[in-house]
């Protein structure tokens, strides 16, 4: 038969309609949606980081120091080249002010910014009531203005025109700040942000030496300036700088959006897999109804390859318009709802049309629903005209050729390629289809147990009186149920469902519960070598105050690693431990061990050590690192290189909120290097306000940080974070519904069949519906079971392995999924089989002659 002639015969086949294969399209079409949308999220929220990245970054390019300004030299090396400079200093302070609320001295963490009068270089500062920056930082009546956020307004019960101090300066309060045109490049903040004029923070006691600050050089370059040469160039001078550029303005956060839209993609991908559950069963139950059709066609002639081209050609044309739709939906909803809420993202996105993403959506789509529809299709070819005449009950089978067996892995493998390119993270990728494979093998093998172990139920005593029971188990247990395509299509959604859910309680396990049992109250930054005493004696003195623990503080970049290039040596490292090579890290010196450290390879050095510069570093981050006793790292402090050996390892616990740095220097090594110092304060919680009253009337310079506020901003994008996955794995379950009903409305024609049997044998409409509804249960929570286990067993992955805490089974989500699995499946069972119970016997039985 040739080709023309197998598309004639399947356009004719399609004229009947799309019965059949409503399921089909739904399947297909919310697979395609998911990752479609997803994808297209992704793009748009990249799209607007790399437009808009000048404005996002400040300039065209940025130069970054820690613990300084620059020098008169470095700006006028970033004046030869730049049209326009900007400079900013970035830290944070304590604003302090009178509440009009309580009346009374309040104090609220602020991210502080000071610009100068270039700020900004691109982009515009939005305010609250509108007016230029300029003329709200501009000195009115002998005070300087700044603007806040108007989260810090409301929070400290402040009016414009208010007095606020920061350090010993004080300012007027002249506007809400609205927009931040860089403030996406700033990162993660503990509090929000206040502007000032940085001239105006002078005399302040916040910018002396050895303070903790930020600041960078925002360069406005000329067009067609070589952004690659001048980093090289400026990387290359002495004095620690840290280039940025427009090309990726916000490293970090494009780093965040990738990785959580790979893992969204995934997710989406297992509402595919799901949907192929739904599209096999979709194509086996459609052909079952076509089997007089093909039975025809092969009696007068036609070969088997032309009647498997005939239906292979209607698959094709199906799965064209059920990328179409899913296209349609994954990139409308995104493009017209998207520009709504764009304002109220905390990142720019440009929301349209992008073919790429739905390129990768009609890729992950076609081979998903050929895949999934070449299995039972292929059954068709290999099976004689007559048996397909003696088997027009049921579903013909026949033995799969070894062509098809190597169409259906170059299927698979050409699916897997796509994941694992397009995820953008190819590891996680590898993981997730392993885990989908896994269960999806899992709940086979537990439906054809489940089936075997309710045949065998019900020859035994326990439904013996009870027909309904063993009609139910009867029916689950035989030849053409709907058992294995419930269980894999419910079950792989629940799967998705419940892992997700352990995952979101043990995040929340982590933060609340699993937090060690003393956790300091506060953080004090900024203490000065000349206040360390009097800030002890005054921390004391307060009521309710326990221990107190000290150290001296610095901020290091690593610019070399065991003599490689830190950005060279970024590219190689374990991906776990990179972050340590992105921007500037702690340090401090010590002549003995922390109390309570663990050395686990080396030796510390002795009290009075005095020779070449030693490190002691962390012993997971220096594995990641690959980094061995011995090895030299280059680190710049204060624009000051030093290349350090590392003497030794030790253990550190990132969780027990003490006090920790990745790297402790010997004091030889700082001798001179002027710093200041870092607290921990324990304090009951009446203690707190009286705390923070007392050290900032005695030091206006010294910021409080309570531990309890940075956990709930954790806290906060965590949530977010899962209520996307929860989101996601919505579409996966609703997917999932939409093949469980399929599965029940292609066997309503067998439940007429069975409950007409049942009533001429005798039996009530009660005891046929009690059957239908018990198996419908099983099937259920038999699926609910298994998708406790891979889902606890991938959420156990997820927290020990990335999360690093304890897992722990969260019973109330687990009963959740079993529950929902039964009620589900119950739900569809009984929505198809009222239908068929209301059908007359004779009418039924009639039909099947």
């Amino acid at each position: 038969m040739s080709p023309a002639l197998a598309f004639r015969f399947a356009l004719r086949e399609m004229r009947g309609g799309l019965r059949g294969f409503r399921i089909f399209l739904a399947c297909l079409a919310l697979g395609v949606a998911a990752v479609a949308a997803v994808g297209s999220v992704r793009t748009a929220i990249e799209t607007g980081l790399a437009e808009q990245g000048r404005a996002i970054l400040g300039g065209d390019a940025e130069l970054r120091l820690t613990y300084r300004r620059a020098t008169e030299e470095e700006r006028a090396t970033a004046f030869d080249v730049a049209e326009r400079t900007s400079e900013i200093v970035d830290f944070r302070s304590m604003a302090v002010a009178k509440s009009r609320i309580s009346g009374e001295i309040e104090r609220g963490l602020t991210q502080l910014k000071g610009v100068d009068a270039n700020y900004p270089l691109y982009g515009e500062v939005g305010l609250s009531p509108e007016m230029t920056l300029t003329q709200a930082l501009e000195e009115r009546e002998g005070l300087p203005g700044l603007v806040m956020e108007r989260a810090l307004i409301d929070r400290m019960g402040l009016a414009i025109g208010d007095e606020v101090r920061l350090g010993t300066a004080s300012f007027t309060l002249r506007a809400a700040l609205a927009v931040e045109p860089d403030g996406v490049s700033a990162g993660f903040g503990l509090g929000p942000r206040t502007i000032v004029a940085t001239d105006a923070l002078e005399g302040s006691g916040l910018l002396g030496e050895g303070s903790f600050f930020e600041s960078a050089l925002r360069l406005q370059l000329p067009p067609g300036a070589d952004l690659e040469a001048l980093k090289t160039r400026f990387e290359a001078e002495p004095g620690g700088w840290r280039w940025r550029d427009s090309r990726n303005g916000a490293p970090g956060l494009k780093r965040f959006v990738e990785r959580i839209a790979a893992f969204l993609v995934l997710v989406g991908l297992a509402a595919l897999a799901v949907g192929g559950v739904g599209i096999a069963s979709a194509v086996r139950a459609y052909l079952g109804e076509k089997t007089a059709t093909i039975a025809t066609l092969k009696t007068i002639g036609a070969p088997s390859g032309g009647v498997f081209m005939i239906y292979l050609m209607q698959i094709g044309m199906l799965t064209l318009v059920g990328i179409i739709i899913g296209l349609a939906l994954g990139a409308g909803l995104p493009a017209l709802i998207g520009p709504l809420f764009a304002a109220a993202l905390p990142v720019p996105a440009l929301f349209a049309v992008y073919p790429v993403p739905l390129t990768e959506a009609a890729i992950y789509g076609a081979l998903t629903a050929f895949l999934f529809a070449l299995w039972p299709l292929a059954r068709v070819r290999e099976v004689r005209a007559a048996a397909l005449f003696r088997d027009i009950a049921t579903p013909a089978r026949g033995r799969r050729r070894i062509g098809d067996l190597v169409a259906l892995g170059a299927l698979l493998l050409a699916l897997i390629a796509a994941a694992l390119v397009f995820s953008g993270a190819p590891m996680l990728a590898g993981w997730f289809i392993a885990g989908v494979a896994g269960a999806l093998a899992t709940l086979w093998l537990v439906a054809k147990l489940v089936a075997r172990l309710a045949a065998g139920a019900a020859r035994g005593r326990l439904p013996r009186g009870r027909p309904a029971l063993r009609l139910a188990l009867a029916a689950v247990g035989g030849p053409g149920g709907e058992t294995t395509s419930a269980a894999l299509s419910l079950g792989l959604g629940l799967t998705v469902l419940a892992a997700i859910g352990q995952i979101d309680f043990n995040m929340r396990n982590v933060i609340d519960e699993q937090l060690p049992e003393r956790s300091p109250a506060y953080f004090f930054i900024d203490i000065q070598n000349t206040q360390l005493d009097g800030f002890l004696e005054t921390a004391r003195a307060v009521p309710g105050v326990g221990e107190i623990d000290t150290a001296p503080m610095l901020r290091g970049v690593i610019t070399h690693l065991a003599g490689v290039p830190a950005a060279e040596a970024r590219e190689t490292v374990d991906p776990g431990g990179a972050w340590v090579l992105r921007g500037d890290r702690g340090v401090s010196y010590a002549s003995r061990p922390p109390d309570g450290a663990v050395i686990t390879q080396g030796a510390w050095w002795p009290e009075a050590y005095s020779g070449p510069p030693l490190v002691s570093f962390s012993a997971e981050e220096g594995a990641e690192l690959g980094l061995k006793l011995g090895d030299t790292i280059g680190v710049s402090v204060l624009g000051r290189e030093l290349t350090l050996t590392v003497a030794n390892f030790r253990e550190i616990d990132w969780r027990g909120m003490g006090i920790n740095f990745l790297m402790i220097l010997d004091p030889h090594a700082m001798a001179g290097a002027p710093h200041t110092h870092i607290a921990t304060v324990d304090a009951t919680e009446a203690a707190e306000a009286p705390l923070v009253r007392a050290v900032g009337a005695g030091f206006p310079n010294v910021t409080a940080i309570r531990v309890r506020d940075a956990i709930e901003r954790v806290s906060a994008g965590l949530a977010d974070i899962a209520a996307a996955s929860r989101w996601a794995a919505g579409a996966v379950l609703l997917t999932g519904l939409v093949v469980l009903i399929g599965a029940a409305a292609a066997g309503e024609r067998a439940r007429a069949y069975e409950a007409a049997i049942l009533k001429v044998l005798g039996a009530s409409r009660t005891q046929i519906l009690s059957s239908f509804a018990l198996r419908a249960l099983l099937v259920g929570a038999a699926a609910g079971l298994v998708a406790i286990g891979f889902g606890a067993a991938a959420a156990w992955g997820v927290v020990t392995y990335v999360l690093e805490g304890s897992f722990r089974l969260d019973p109330t989500s687990a009963i959740g999924v079993v529950a929902g699995g039964a009620l589900a499946a119950l739900l569809a069972g009984l929505t198809f089989a009222w239908r068929p119970l209301s059908r007359r016997p004779a009418q039924v039985l009639r039909a099947q002659e």
